[in-house]
């Protein structure tokens, strides 16, 4: 069953689950996220939860673990004047291409889907290999800027404290065509990244609950 808060598209989810074993490995999926203000599940109730809850109760914490998945990273927008209207930034690693199509045909999986699914007004779900990741971050700091973008050249040279890696699909989302993410890390005080000139951004400015992106990205970049 479809689900109704994006389109799939139907040529990268081919491209994840017949990805051949010797060319796969771990994958970050970024998922942007906006909440419908009350939950919508298909029997048309909202399950007493706001949108936001009910994606809260979806949380497939035991599932990822099962399969050798790592939440990255999690936190709520706190910019609404710089961010593009998103409530939330979701990342998960894993293993490999095949395990995120796999897991979408697990029992236990589906069951806590229907929450996320009721939640979700729209969401922008989409992968950066790790290892072809450039720069390098801090780790947790008090704001991270995530900025994806369409862009006719790649980020030459990531800034201080700032990592930028190639999008090489799109598994859901409105039919945009996306070519990078950049993340940013900054202090309290820090200014934001500057806006530099492209065909289009989906900028978000959040507080991290869990940040374990840098890490795993230098991980990645030395090959372990």
């Amino acid at each position: 069953m479809a689900p109704r808060y994006g389109t799939i598209d139907f040529e990268y989810a081919g491209h994840l689950a017949n990805c051949p074993p010797a060319e796969d490995g771990p994958v970050l999926m970024v998922n942007y996220m906006k909440y419908r203000e009350r939950a919508s599940y298909r029997d048309g109730s909202d399950g007493g939860r706001s949108g936001k809850e009910a994606d809260d109760e979806y949380a497939p914490t035991e599932v990822l673990a099962d399969i050798g998945a790592v939440v990255a990273f999690f936190g709520d927008v706190v910019d609404d004047a710089a961010s593009t209207g998103w409530d939330r930034i979701g990342i998960v690693q894993y293993a490999t291409r095949r395990s995120f199509i796999e897991m979408q045909s697990r029992q236990d999986f589906r069951e806590k889907h229907r929450h996320k699914e009721a939640g979700m007004d729209h969401t922008i779900v989409f992968g950066v290999p790790p290892h072809l990741v450039t720069g390098s971050a801090p780790g947790r700091t008090s704001r991270v800027v995530f900025d994806l973008v369409r862009a006719d050249t790649p980020t030459a040279s990531p800034a201080t404290g700032q990592v930028a890696g190639p999008v090489e699909g799109t598994i859901m989302g409105d039919g945009r065509v996306w070519t990078e993410l950049r993340v940013t890390w900054l202090g309290a005080d820090d200014p934001l990244p500057a806006l530099d000139d492209v065909a289009d951004r989906e900028r978000v400015v959040v507080t991290p609950s869990i940040d374990r992106l840098a890490t795993l990205v230098a991980t990645a970049q030395q090959g372990v």
